[in-house]
């Protein structure tokens, strides 16, 4: 019997396989697609993900590619002056940190072949359809593999990294949409785009924004984020494509560039999920709640939520508890690294949807660099979330 079984082959997932093999632990991890697989993602990793990475064994993996490394983000409001701004040099660093930027294919890819290496049970095409339950605890799964043939797998803990579809959604009725409308997110790779420099570039205009950044190889990723109800039923490629070249900025970007692919899309892009009641079970990655991209990837909370994770799994099995009691260390610890980003992604998804706000907020930016790092720090992960959400920062952010 597996210690562990993990569903989802993600960064969070491969993650925590990762960390509880370190530790000894035997992993079972299953996913229902073929790796490699593709999915809609910004494909920029906040510069603190880079630790984690490296503890993990995979940084090297992702580095032996030359993947291309991002300085910072650049923000335009409406079309208004674009302003750039760089990763903050904190306190014993010794340069100015910067962010990867690697098409998501190929970063799943590189975790998987870590897991598989490091010697992780890893089940391709085995889609987990159900919890095994006893005394009120989960204590395995139950699904169908690649010939449609039943499979059982029994561990005294299972780890859900099955991302916005998680197993634990449809079963314990766990997630809670966010309020307002429904987000789509639309993804494509363009060939030939004239990035003026290695940044993440975020426009703001009617009807959503949009990130564009290179992932190497003179190709570009380019996210177009918007309310569902602004499509008016149009087709995604073409409104990706009439919507994109809208803004002047994007324009001069992409006036000579290929769209190579077709659009993929995902909607509901932010909710957040309530507490796990039952023993036996943790959530990570996004299946523990998805933070809007404006404010933020996703990879490094991902990787971040599967570390603590570890920790809390590793003492369960020390005392050999796995009952909710011990286990719900996990959701305090979270909330308490977690919440306040997730606040500040709900008070900019206000704030970039007001064109006034916006403006004023991005002239204040420019007009104090000060601000703009503290910013850019807190949205690369670099500076805890609290130093942008208080107070006496968005009093000096509206009246610079």
């Amino acid at each position: 019997m597996a210690d562990v079984i993990i569903i989802g082959g993600g960064p969070s997932g491969c993650a925590a396989a990762l960390g509880l093999n370190r530790l000894g632990y035997r992993v079972v991890l299953c996913d229902q697609a073929k790796f490699p697989r593709d999915k809609v993602c910004g494909e920029f990793i906040s510069p603190a993900a880079d630790p984690i990475l490296k503890r993990l064994g995979v940084l090297d993996r992702i580095e032996a590619l030359s993947p291309k490394r991002l300085k910072g983000v650049a923000i335009s409001s409406y079309e208004g002056e674009e302003i750039v701004i760089d990763y903050p040099q904190l306190p014993g660093m010794d340069a100015r940190p910067t962010s990867l930027s690697v098409p998501r294919y190929e970063l799943d890819a590189n975790f998987m072949e870590q897991v598989k290496q490091v010697g992780v049970e890893v089940r391709e095409q085995h889609k987990v359809t159900d919890f095994l339950f006893a005394e009120g605890l989960v204590n395995g799964v139950r699904g169908w593999d690649e010939n449609k043939t039943s499979f059982t797998l029994k561990a005294p803990l299972v780890i859900d990294a099955g991302g916005r579809n998680a197993l634990s959604f449809k079963k314990m009725d766990l997630k809670k949409e966010s309020g307002g409308d429904t987000k789509i997110a639309m993804a494509a790779h363009w060939e030939g785009a004239k990035i003026a420099d290695d940044y993440c570039y975020m426009h703001v205009s009617r009807p959503g924004y949009t990130g564009i950044s290179s992932v190497g190889k003179d190709r570009a990723n380019l996210v177009l984020v918007v309310n569902r109800q602004s499509m008016h039923g149009e087709k995604p490629d073409k409104f990706y494509m009439d919507t994109v070249m809208q803004n002047c900025h994007r324009r001069k970007i992409l006036q000579d560039a290929e769209c190579i692919e077709s659009i993929r899309s995902i909607e509901s892009l932010a909710f957040s999920v309530k507490p796990v009641t039952c023993g036996g079970l943790l959530l990570v990655g996004d299946a523990m709640g998805f933070i809007d991209p404006f404010t933020g990837e996703g990879i490094y909370l991902s990787l971040r939520s599967s570390e603590i994770a570890v920790e809390v799994a590793d003492k369960a099995f020390k005392k050999s508890d796995w009952s909710n009691e011990v286990l719900k260390d996990y959701e305090v610890r979270r909330r308490q690294e977690f919440d306040k980003k997730f606040l500040l992604s709900r008070l900019f998804q206000k704030l970039i949807y007001s064109r006034f706000f916006c403006d004023r907020v991005v002239r204040a930016l420019q007009r104090k660099p000060e601000l703009a790092e503290t910013l850019v720090g807190v949205i690369g992960d670099l500076s805890p979330a609290q130093t942008a959400v208080s107070f006496k920062f968005l009093l000096r952010l509206m009246s610079a």
